[in-house]
């Protein structure tokens, strides 16, 4: 008999939910919630489907997710094709699979299982869910965030299921995450021939020094839950391809992943101050992609590490370190936000595989946690 999470999984995998189409994997866990008593309410947003599902009343643990996926590249490379979940060696093959329907799963069936040894639970159980994070993430969690906060929604806890692990499931715990604040910097000048500086300002000469500044300078030294900001260069373009033109513009394109003893009007002031020491014409607009955040040691990181603990023996290591994730947005309700999921090693890549016998330890941490929390 297959493992309940192993064949949600593979239910989940075999729709294609490209970002931000959700191939009708809400409609297989909606389905699933409501045959154990969970009120469903969809957030339909432009292209996206949400939903955002409670049991019960009081302190409120919510499990978050997104049923969309990245591309999958070069199908040919695949060893089998990536919307065929197909198990070898143990592990579960599939476009999805680590990043993050196995964690869907997992989720769905901790609850049925909690739900059942749990009827009359004393909190709220509640499932957050979003087509809209693997792409633009305009019409996702952000939104859905935004409803809940509207009508004073109350939320304790998040757990997050992106693949957070590293070597082991549950050996590393993500209890907060860095900011990230983009900035699209266009250097005004002035075209003309190659042969002829003195009629022309070149904007990619003029912004050299202050780009050198930028890379050098040190903006924090992080602190103990945070490393150092970082700055990067991403994008870069001057020129009309010709190797005679002056160019008239350059554009610069940097991002920075920021932490707490930074806010997102410190850079932005401090890179003013910058650019305009160095005597630029230029205009600058910023994207603010979230805030960082960190939840402490509490209820819901000690409930977590005593889940894996339990299960494995080891214990998580708690890091702020990667991406963005949608808990950039729930921490803006107030609640407790930490991120537990499978290994992470092949998230994006060909031939993404999780561990099968991990989903279902996954599940079982995450009933524990429900336990722990709410039961």
């Amino acid at each position: 008999m297959i493992c309940p999470v192993i064949e949600l999984a593979q239910q989940l995998i075999k729709r294609p939910s490209l970002s931000p189409n959700d191939a009708g994997c809400q409609e297989i866990m909606i389905q699933r919630l409501e045959a154990i008593g969970f009120i469903v309410e969809p957030m339909n947003f432009g292209d996206t489907l949400n939903f955002w599902a409670w049991r019960g009343e009081g302190e409120t643990l919510a499990f978050a997710g997104h049923t969309d996926v990245v591309p999958t590249g070069d199908e040919n490379r695949w060893s089998s094709p990536p919307f065929e979940p197909t198990i070898r060696d143990g592990m579960l093959y599939g476009r999805g699979a680590a990043d993050m329907k196995g964690s869907l799963a997992a989720m769905v069936v901790a609850a049925e299982r909690f739900v059942a040894a749990h009827p009359d639970h004393k909190g709220r159980l509640a499932f957050m869910i979003t087509s809209d994070e693997e792409a633009k993430a305009i019409n996702g969690t952000v939104k859905v965030v935004n409803t809940l906060m509207a009508r004073n929604e109350r939320l304790d806890y998040c757990l997050v299921g992106e693949p957070s692990s590293t070597d082991r499931v549950g050996d590393v715990v993500k209890n907060g995450r860095r900011g990230s604040i983009t900035a699209n910097l266009h250097i005004h000048g002035i075209q003309g021939h190659v042969a002829y500086p003195h009629l022309a300002d070149n904007p990619v000469h003029r912004a050299m020094p202050a780009l050198n500044e930028l890379v050098a300078t040190q903006w924090d030294e992080g602190n103990e839950f945070f490393p150092a900001t970082s700055m990067q260069i991403a994008n870069l373009h001057a020129g009309t391809g010709s190797n005679n033109v002056i160019p008239g513009e350059f554009y610069v394109q940097f991002n920075f992943r920021f932490s707490t003893e930074l806010t997102d009007s410190m850079i932005k002031q401090r890179v003013e101050e910058l650019l305009q020491r160095h005597q630029l014409n230029y205009t600058l607009e910023w994207v603010l992609s979230g805030q960082p955040f960190l939840t402490a040691r509490g209820a819901l990181v000690d409930a977590v590490v005593n889940a894996v603990e339990h299960y494995t023996e080891i214990t998580p290591q708690l890091l702020t370190t990667g991406g963005t994730s949608d808990g950039r947005f729930i921490a803006l309700m107030g609640a407790q936000v930490v991120e537990l999921g499978p290994v992470n090693a092949t998230i994006h890549k060909v031939n993404e595989c999780v561990h099968a016998a991990d989903l279902q330890l996954l599940s079982r941490m995450y009933q524990r946690i429900m336990e722990q929390l709410i039961a």
